[in-house]
């Protein structure tokens, strides 16, 4: 999805100034504390009833340079500081997480409409991340070989990269920045990231503890902006990595962007995962699996599982009867009734999206088994809505296959082997993620190492890899050679020097040698 949407401007506009005053206006996070810098602001809703419940200030290309210019100041002493005491910094953090959940997790419901329980789980697995960020002082120490010649020791070192930037999506407001910053910061760099305008107060408020855990002022920045943010970053000489997590099309720009800038960069993009049912499978747990990993977070994930593969038409007529029987069981509201199963679409425009995949579908030949295209919550008729969906007859050539859904929709394929159903996973586009339901090891191990897909499950319908390893798929959903925490974290927040050292005898002195030096 992409997290650098441009707002209704007419929408916008038409909002009444005595409205613009009453609400509360979020600004940015330098240099240790909430700032006002700009006069251009844009709305942030409330999903669930549709409401403008907040506005953001929009950086300006000064606001971004100020905080960049705070980050730079910071970095030396922070660079400096021992890795046993930057660890303790995020030990403080984490702690600090954890009797703050409550409130996070309110400000995730209020802004992206996440179900409180789906909140908790989102922020969790966040923490599981700063939680591997404490173990700094072993990730970064480093390797030592003595006498690699004759008295001559070599070893090396992780040393920051200095200031680095992150771009966030709105729909883990917490947990994907999480993934960034904590090992960034851990490992010595300065960090200025620029969150989803949809969803941006989480960050300001983590940005805050932060500061409570210890962080030095100016080592933690944050600018709320839209496209013009982003090239302020990307385009700046100081910003040495960039790390971002969104839609393909804005992945790819970004990475093209900030590569040809001479910088490192991780984009993550789309997906479109599937998940494969032979005939085997036990259907009664690949129902229930299947509705929580296509329906969470009302499908705004990047590993929701968007189409299921049946092997075999009797597999998918079973599939689809289960499917429909409790799906009409699921319920969908406000973030704060822990009965409701997931919430709104984020916005008006992205609901209008959702929909017209839906349509498309239908008029491409589709079958709509489940229709959630008037979907209205008693109490939330005006909220931004799409009720669960289920879609049978879909193929390879429609729209709604090759495109990324982003919404609570799942369509149904039906192939004859489950080589059939393989080659549509590694024809298409995306490789994020995937699984297989199968009792079969031998089918599971085949397909584990054949498919073309980064993240894969076996009976796990969202295969994310957890803290101690990293995320990422293949092909157009990720840009850069390396994937998002986890070891590759550490490798992409910091550079390696490879430093060999002698210390000659005064009473010895060398031959002159012209020739390449080796261990003989």
């Amino acid at each position: 999805m992409n997290n650098l949407e441009h707002f209704n401007a007419d929408e916008f506009n038409n909002t009444d100034s005595a409205q613009t005053s009453t609400t509360q206006m979020i600004g940015h996070f330098i240099n240790g504390k909430v700032v006002s810098k700009t006069s251009k602001r844009q709305p942030v809703y409330n999903p669930a009833t549709g409401e403008v419940s907040k506005f953001v200030e929009i950086a300006d290309q000064q606001t971004v340079n100020e905080a960049i210019q705070a980050a730079e100041r910071a970095f030396p002493a922070w660079r400096d500081t021992p890795v046993i005491k930057r660890a303790r910094v995020m030990f403080k953090f984490k702690q600090l997480l954890e009797e703050n959940a409550g409130k996070i997790c309110e400000l995730i419901g209020q802004e992206h409409g996440k179900i409180s329980h789906d909140a908790q789980g989102e922020l969790q697995r966040g923490i599981e991340n700063v939680e591997y960020a404490c173990g700094a002082p072993e990730l970064l120490k480093g390797e030592y070989s003595k006498n690699v010649g004759p008295d001559i020791d070599s070893w090396s070192e992780f040393q920051p990269l200095g200031v680095v930037a992150g771009i966030t999506p709105f729909n883990f407001p917490a947990m994907v920045a999480l993934w960034m910053f904590p090992m960034a910061l851990v490992c010595g760099n300065c960090f200025v990231l620029k969150p989803s305008e949809k969803a941006p107060s989480v960050v300001l408020f983590l940005a805050e503890l932060l500061k409570q855990a210890g962080l030095p002022d100016g080592v933690f920045n944050v600018v709320n902006g839209d496209k013009d943010a982003v090239d302020a970053l990307l385009h700046h000489a100081k910003i040495q990595a960039v790390s971002f997590v969104g839609s393909t099309p804005i992945a790819e720009y970004i990475y093209r962007t900030a590569t040809s800038t001479g910088k490192r960069c991780q984009a993550l993009g789309g997906a479109k995962n599937h998940a494969i049912i032979m005939p085997d499978a036990d259907i009664d747990n690949v129902v229930t699996s299947l509705l929580g990993a296509a329906f969470g977070s009302s499908g705004e994930r990047c590993m929701a599982l968007s189409v299921a593969v049946a092997v075999g038409d009797e597999v998918a007529d079973v599939v689809i009867t289960k499917l429909k029987q409790e799906m009409q069981k699921l319920k969908f509201g406000y973030y704060a009734d822990s009965n409701n199963d997931f919430g709104p679409l984020i916005t008006q425009m992205h609901k209008d999206k959702v929909q017209a995949y839906i349509q498309s579908a239908e008029q491409q030949g589709a079958k709509i088994v489940v229709d959630g295209r008037d979907a209205k919550p008693v109490g939330y008729e005006h909220g931004f809505f799409v009720g669960p969906t289920l879609i049978d007859q879909i193929s390879a050539e429609m729209t709604s296959y090759q495109q990324e859904i982003f919404g609570p929709v799942l369509q149904v394929m039906r192939v004859d082997t489950m080589q059939e159903a393989m080659q549509l996973i590694n024809d298409h586009e995306y490789g994020n993620g995937t699984c297989i339901y199968t009792r079969d090891g031998e089918a599971a191990r085949y397909f584990s190492n054949n498919i073309q897909v980064g993240m894969v499950g076996i009976n796990v319908p969202l295969p994310v890899p957890v803290a101690y390893h990293s995320f990422g798929g293949w092909k157009r959903s990720l840009f850069g050679d390396l994937y998002a925490y986890g070891p590759d974290g550490v490798r992409f927040y910091t550079r390696r020097k490879t430093i060999t050292q002698r210390w000659p005898s005064a009473q010895i002195r060398e031959a002159k040698q012209f020739a390449m030096p080796t261990l003989n």
